[in-house]
C-alpha cells in the first residue's frame, strides 16, 4: 500500500500562485527521486510574491500541501534565540564578550572561559547533549517522542562529555539551551514568552509558535515522516527536547518577514547586526555568525538558518538585494541532498540571463 501511496506522489499537482513559478519543476522532481512526501516554498523579491507547493499533504488521505502550512523550523529557532539575546546586548543586560559564568554562575563547566559570543556562534566546545543516543529530535524515538525534558536536564547529559581538542568548529545544540537560560535570568520570563514579545506580536506573526510540551501542530499542515524503513507517521511529538535550540514552528511567509525584518536592521542595532554576521570558518559549508548562516553561491552571499527536525527540513535565505528563499521539505525514504537544496537556492538568486 505504501508503494502505492509514494507513487501517487508522482501524480501530485504542483500549486503556484504569482511570479517565479520556475521552481515548481525542481520541487516536483525532488519529490518523484523520493526525496521529499511534500515540499513548500515562497520566493520574494521587493512587492513580487511566489508560492508553491509539490507532493502531498498526507501520504494515507493524501490531499495537496498548504502553501500556508505550518512546520517545525528546528534549528531555525536559533535565530530568533540569537535576535533576543541581542536586542538585550543593545539594551545593556549583557555583552557579547561577557563570560556565561557572570549570569549563570555555577551552571557551566569553565564558564568563566566561555563567553556569550562563543555560545552564540558555536565556539564554546560544549558537547552536544544531542550527539547521546536518544536524544536526538532527528531520530525515531519511539514513544519517548512524547516525553517532556527540563533545560538543566539536557545541560547535565552535555556536561557529562567533552569534545575533543582537536581544532574544529563544532556545532552544539547545547549552546542555544544555555542561551534560553540566560534570557530567562536577564528577563525574569519564560524565554518563548521573549520571543514572543520582542518579536512574534510586533511583527504580527501570528502562525509562529513556541510550542513547550504540546505535541501537535496547527492546521493545516502536512504530515512529517521517518523511514523504518516504511516511512512511518512522525507529525507529533513532544520538542521539549530541543527547547530553544529547536522547538519553534512557523509558515514560510512568517519566516520570510522574521528574516526580513532583522537582516533589513529592524529588529536590532546596527552595531549588533554586523556582530549578527560576522562570521566563522565551520568546515561545513557555511560561515556562522551569531545565530546565523551565510551560504557563498556563485553570484554573492545568502544569509539565514537550515533546521531539521524529524520529518521537516527548514531554509530560509535572504540576500542582501532582498530577495528570498523560504523552503520547507517533508523528507520521504532519504533527505534531499545538498546539491538538491543548493540548486534550488541557484536558481532564485542568481537566475540566468
Amino acid at each position: 500500500m505504501m508503494n502505492t501511496l509514494m507513487n501517487a506522489l508522482v501524480a501530485a499537482a504542483v500549486a503556484m500562485t504569482g511570479p517565479g513559478g520556475g521552481l515548481s519543476a525542481d520541487l516536483q522532481r525532488i519529490v518523484d527521486a523520493k526525496g521529499a512526501t511534500a515540499a513548500l516554498a515562497r520566493v520574494s523579491d521587493g512587492g513580487r510574491t511566489w508560492t508553491g507547493t509539490a507532493g502531498v499533504r498526507d501520504l494515507d488521505r493524501g490531499g495537496r500541501p498548504a502553501p500556508n502550512g505550518h512546520f517545525r523550523i528546528g534549528s531555525v529557532t536559533k535565530t530568533f534565540v540569537a535576535t533576543v539575546l541581542l536586542q538585550l546586548v543593545d539594551e545593556g543586560e549583557v555583552s557579547l564578550d561577557d563570560p556565561i559564568e557572570r549570569h549563570l554562575p555555577g551552571l557551566v563547566p569553565g564558564g568563566a572561559e566561555i563567553s556569550v559570543r562563543e555560545l552564540l556562534n558555536h565556539t564554546s566546545r560544549l558537547y552536544d547533549y544531542m550527539s547521546e543516543p536518544g536524544y536526538s529530535t532527528n531520530r525515531w524515538r519511539g514513544a519517548e517522542r512524547f516525553r517532556s525534558y527540563q533545560p538543566r536536564e539536557l545541560l547535565k547529559v552535555a556536561f557529562a562529555k567533552k569534545l575533543p581538542d582537536d581544532g574544529k568548529w563544532h556545532y552544539s545544540n547545547t549552546n542555544y539551551v544555555v542561551l534560553g537560560l540566560l534570557i530567562e535570568k536577564l528577563t525574569g520570563r519564560p524565554y518563548g514568552e521573549e520571543v514572543s514579545r520582542r518579536i512574534l506580536r510586533p511583527l504580527g506573526l501570528r502562525h509562529t509558535l513556541v510550542p513547550g510540551d504540546r505535541p501537535g501542530l496547527p492546521a493545516p499542515h502536512a504530515k512529517g515522516y521517518e523511514p523504518l524503513p516504511d516511512l512511518v507517521d512522525a507529525t507529533r511529538m513532544n520538542p521539549s527536547l530541543d527547547w530553544a535550540a529547536g522547538e519553534m514552528i512557523s509558515t514560510t511567509a512568517d519566516l520570510d518577514r522574521f528574516m526580513g525584518a532583522l537582516l533589513g536592521g529592524k529588529l536590532i542595532s546596527a552595531e549588533s547586526l554586523r556582530a549578527m554576521r560576522t562570521t566563522v570558518e565551520t568546515g561545513a559549508g557555511f560561515g556562522y555568525g551569531l545565530g546565523l548562516q551565510a551560504y557563498a553561491l556563485p553570484c554573492g552571499t545568502v544569509w539565514g538558518h537550515s533546521g531539521e527536525l524529524i520529518g521537516y527540513l527548514t531554509f530560509a535565505f535572504r540576500a542582501d538585494s532582498g530577495r528570498s528563499l523560504t523552503l520547507s521539505i517533508n523528507p520521504s525514504t532519504r533527505n534531499p541532498s545538498t546539491a538538491e537544496v543548493m540548486g534550488l537556492a541557484v536558481e532564485v538568486f542568481c537566475p540566468k540571463g
